[in-house]
């Protein structure tokens, strides 16, 4: 770590200096060979020489840095048109503060705070990272996609590169990319592409006719049968959950564990209310979690007593009791649809900004899938 070396180069600062900082402990050390490797080898760390023609970014610069600054000089700057982190500083540069000689003079001499970079980047909200260069040098040290790669085909590993981004949430101009070729987008077919099979396909457990045991089937994608009790002052609903078979829920998490959304639990009530002819939830009260194993399903029941409802689940298995999750009761309001804004945006409104809300949520423990997003 840089305090760990910091420490090592007192009265040596004419010598060597600390020339990058790669990450939280990854650094290197440049200067006169002699002292360079005294203090790495005292260090007691595993350490590589790299094959460098100078010793760039250390005290060993300085004799060159008013011919540089002379040169430096000599050129034209312009603001940059995108905001740029500087590894000199390790944060956001004003616009003006690379239109300097006095700002490349202290780039060379001074430390590369690649990792203090990096965290701006990442405080900025930004989680993609491209690395144009010859070579996956700096995205080795990140989670980041490298532009070229040694010894790969260079227009292959850049169509690779931006793959990578765009399946990882980066807008691609796909219409520059094919600019100047002689390939053109098309529209796609007006008509689904339908596969039409000659096999029969397995029937699972959880869409058969329910009839032969007395039940009516549910038609509904959450819920497998229904039935009316005898008397007519009640109904049962039934039906069973898994990540199998309904792979969307896994979309859906509380810090690493999937839940039954609480929209979820206002559907089935809503589907109680439709068969027992209520077509309002008066009431909904949430009592524990939904959660859905990786493995095996979860049997959920709805039971409708006059007005009031009540949801339930338990594992695969006779042997485990019931879970009350939610209860509440139903009514009629024969509320008319309501009107809508006159205008768009309504008055005395805001928009807000939401692109990063999912990455947000998602640091918070909060994850939301792409069946989740909208």
């Amino acid at each position: 770590t840089e305090e760990a070396v910091l420490p090592l180069l007192a009265g040596r600062e004419a010598t060597v200096g600390i020339a990058a900082i790669n990450g939280p402990d990854s650094l290197v050390i440049a200067g006169t060979e002699t002292d360079t490797l005294d203090i790495a080898q005292s260090l007691g760390v595993k350490f590589k020489r790299l094959p460098v023609s100078h010793a760039f970014h250390s005290p060993l610069m300085e004799p060159m840095l008013n011919d540089f600054r002379d040169v430096v000089s000599g050129l034209t700057f312009q603001a940059p048109r995108i905001p740029i982190v500087s590894t000199v500083t390790g944060r956001l540069t004003a616009p003006d503060e690379l239109c300097t000689a006095d700002y490349w003079v202290e780039h060379v001499r001074r430390p590369v705070r690649f990792t203090d970079a990096i965290h701006t980047l990442t405080e900025q909200g930004i989680d993609n990272l491209l690395e144009l260069g010859p070579d996956a040098t700096l995205s080795a040290l990140t989670n980041g996609t490298p532009a070229m790669r040694k010894n790969r085909p260079e227009a292959q590993q850049l169509i690779t590169a931006l793959a990578h981004l765009h399946v990882n949430g980066t807008t691609i101009d796909w219409t520059t990319y094919y600019q100047n070729t002689r390939t053109h987008p098309i529209q796609l077919p007006t008509y689904a592409f339908q596969h039409e099979r000659y096999w029969l396909e397995p029937v699972s457990s959880g869409t058969g006719d329910v009839s032969s045991a007395g039940l009516v089937s549910a038609e509904h994608p959450l819920l497998g049968a229904a039935i009316e009790l005898a008397d007519g002052e009640g109904l049962v609903l039934t039906g069973r959950l898994s990540l199998k078979t309904h792979p969307w829920l896994a979309d859906h998490t509380i810090f690493g564990t999937v839940l039954l959304p609480g929209t979820a639990f206002v559907e089935l009530a809503t589907q109680a209310g439709d068969r027992t002819g209520y077509d309002t939830i008066e009431e909904l009260t949430l009592a524990a979690p939904l959660t859905l194993p990786e493995h095996g399903n979860v049997h959920i029941q709805i039971t409708v007593t006059g007005r009031e409802f009540a949801i339930y689940s338990r594992p695969d298995g006779d042997d485990h009791p019931w879970t009350q999750h939610a209860t509440g009761t139903l009514t009629n309001t024969n509320t008319p649809n309501p009107t809508k804004p006159t205008t768009w945006p309504p008055t005395n409104t805001h928009p807000i900004n939401l692109t990063h809300t999912y990455e947000t949520l998602h640091q918070h423990g909060y994850t939301y899938g792409p069946a989740f997003q909208g």
